[in-house]
């Protein structure tokens, strides 16, 4: 659904802008960029009443639509895409859960040719280089220390679509597996780690720049043992992702952490999995069988939290709504930031001219009433006219 050939002028809205909302603003859509002028003969939309944000951007998300990134087709992979398109995620990182390291090297040249074709932004490797006793909803015996080649292994086969590796940096090859992707480019996160306040440090220091789902599949904040949380707080070089599903996170533990590192320093993520915008039932993640019901996803064997159902609209809502942050704080977080780390700032991420026009209308009650990608509309809003 494409709009005008002479472009589309979205008005009257409420416009988050990098410097601030602009109350009656307007976006100009020409082509697939936003302009800084529009055209005689554009159509015009009136979208009085209603909030204009840039489009979502996830770097955490394994699926959706009854559909995984970690196996099936490329087709599979795209319904997951365009299920989180509808919610307003306009730009989304496929993230794999651990498995065999030549499936996963296979995978991954499956998901770089979508990431070439524009479908998806790249490749986040979620294990199999993790601890042990932080596994969450990894397969225990398929985790491995992070052997430096083995970690290129994955890197080489994504052919410049790896994005991210979660890393256990306090296992054996840690910290030359951080320097490695820092020296390729391509981000080191903590995560699944048992590692201590100061094994965390020396990783933030060796070049890690993420902090995978703080709080989950890591040790408690302790007053005599910080452990993880705490430096990766702390430290301004580290970005931590959030899951704001009520259930990864307590409300209290979620302003903790935006009220210490700052809004500027927050990614909210989905960490989804296939049941994201599908339904209760049972699922696989990787080689796991997982149980949703009322919408949290659990391991069947153990009952270990498995990924979410989560949609980056309600973690926008739910974020404004009931955690009363403020919304230019929820879109750095959901937008800016993001798009920042896997480096696409300059084409996502905000509403400035000369960037791709993707956006998201939302009403008053911040429902999502539109959502553009790429100057087309995926979710069309009512009223049109022309100029």
């Amino acid at each position: 659904m494409s709009g005008s050939a002479h472009g589309t002028v979205l008005s009257g809205a409420r416009v988050v802008l990098p410097t601030g909302t602009v109350a009656g603003g307007r976006v100009i859509v020409d082509g697939d960029r936003i302009a800084g002028s529009a055209r005689e003969g554009a159509e015009i939309v009136d979208l009085t009443g209603h909030w204009i944000v840039p489009g979502f951007v996830d770097m955490h998300n394994h699926g959706g639509g009854g559909a995984s990134f970690t196996s099936g087709t490329a087709e599979d992979v795209l319904q997951g895409v365009r299920t989180h398109r509808a919610h307003g995620t306009t730009t989304l990182v496929a993230s794999t859960v651990t498995g065999d390291l030549d499936e996963l090297a296979r995978r991954a040249g499956l998901l770089a040719e979508l990431t070439q074709a524009g479908e998806i932004a790249g490749i986040h490797f979620e294990g199999p280089f993790i601890n042990p006793c932080r596994k969450g909803a990894h397969k225990e015996d398929l985790l491995r220390d992070p052997d430096p080649a083995e970690v290129r292994k994955l890197v080489d086969a994504a052919h410049g679509a790896a994005r991210m590796v979660t890393l256990a940096t306090e296992l054996p090859g840690g910290l030359d597996s951080v320097r490695l992707l820092a020296e390729h480019g391509v981000i080191a996160a903590i995560g699944h780690t048992d590692a201590s306040y100061e094994q965390t440090r020396a990783a933030i220091d060796a070049g890690a720049t993420v902090a995978t789902h703080l709080f989950n599949a890591m040790p408690a904040l302790a007053h005599r043992e910080p452990g993880p949380i705490a430096a990766l707080l702390e430290d301004e070089r580290i970005t931590v992702e959030l899951i704001n599903d009520g259930t990864h996170l307590h409300p209290a533990a979620l302003e903790l952490a935006f009220h210490h590192a700052g809004a500027h320093r927050v990614a909210l993520i989905t960490d989804a999995m296939d049941a994201a915008g599908f339904g209760d039932g049972t699922y696989h993640l990787g080689p796991l069988e997982v149980e949703v019901k009322d919408g949290v996803a659990r391991l069947v064997e153990g009952g270990s939290i498995a990924g979410s159902t989560l949609t980056l609209d309600t973690a926008f809502k739910r974020s404004v709504t009931l955690d009363k942050l403020p919304v230019e704080s929820v879109v750095q977080a959901i937008s800016a930031n993001p798009a920042k780390l896997l480096g696409l700032y300059d084409q996502v991420g905000s509403l400035e001219p000369g960037k791709y026009a993707d956006l998201v209308v939302l009403d008053a009650a911040f429902d999502v009433k539109g959502v553009m990608r790429r100057g087309e509309w995926i979710v069309s809003p009512a009223v049109r006219g022309q100029l």
